[in-house]
């Protein structure tokens, strides 16, 4: 049954990790430049229908990614020694940290501040710009630390025998 769960836990936090990053690039490097480049009245379209949604998206996957990936690590008997870069686990540990640090990039400054930007907070209005500078800078230090962290999720069971 250990295995059973293990797959299942491993198959998800895999599906909703590639949402995650998925949406992720598509936010940075496909929509902030079509927003850029739309009439004020296609932006808020998108600001009412579009984003909201591929936020929701983002959010959930990010939160299912994270708790995939910790039950998959306490089911391995991984967990304490993944976050304490311990032994045999402290590649994949690596990867788990950037991984945590990325969720509450989303959950606790991106979402927060995109609240503010899409009027789902009330603020003045010369708060928006501030909420959306740092929304975007959380965003981006994402896709910055996705790159390390896809590495060393990769690198703890698909590097050759012997490299780390």
């Amino acid at each position: 049954m250990e295995a059973h769960l293990e797959l299942l836990f491993r198959w998800g936090h895999f599906l909703a990790g590639i949402t995650w990053i998925g949406i992720l690039y598509y936010f940075n490097f496909i929509q902030a430049s079509y927003l850029k480049a739309v009439t004020p009245e296609a932006k808020a379209e998108a600001f009412q229908y579009l984003v909201p949604n591929a936020l929701a998206w983002f959010r959930y996957a990010a939160l299912w990614t994270w708790v995939f990936g910790m039950l998959l690590l306490l089911t391995q008997g991984r967990l304490q020694d993944a976050f304490l870069l311990q032994g045999e686990s402290a590649v994949i540990g690596m990867g788990a940290w950037l991984g945590t640090i990325m969720f509450f990039n989303v959950w606790m400054i991106i979402w927060p501040n995109q609240k503010k930007v899409l009027g789902m907070v009330e603020v003045l209005a010369e708060e928006k710009p501030r909420a959306a500078r740092v929304a975007l800078l959380a965003s981006r230090t994402n896709v910055v630390l996705s790159i390390p962290m896809l590495f060393f999720m990769a690198a703890a069971s698909h590097a050759p025998t012997g490299f780390f």
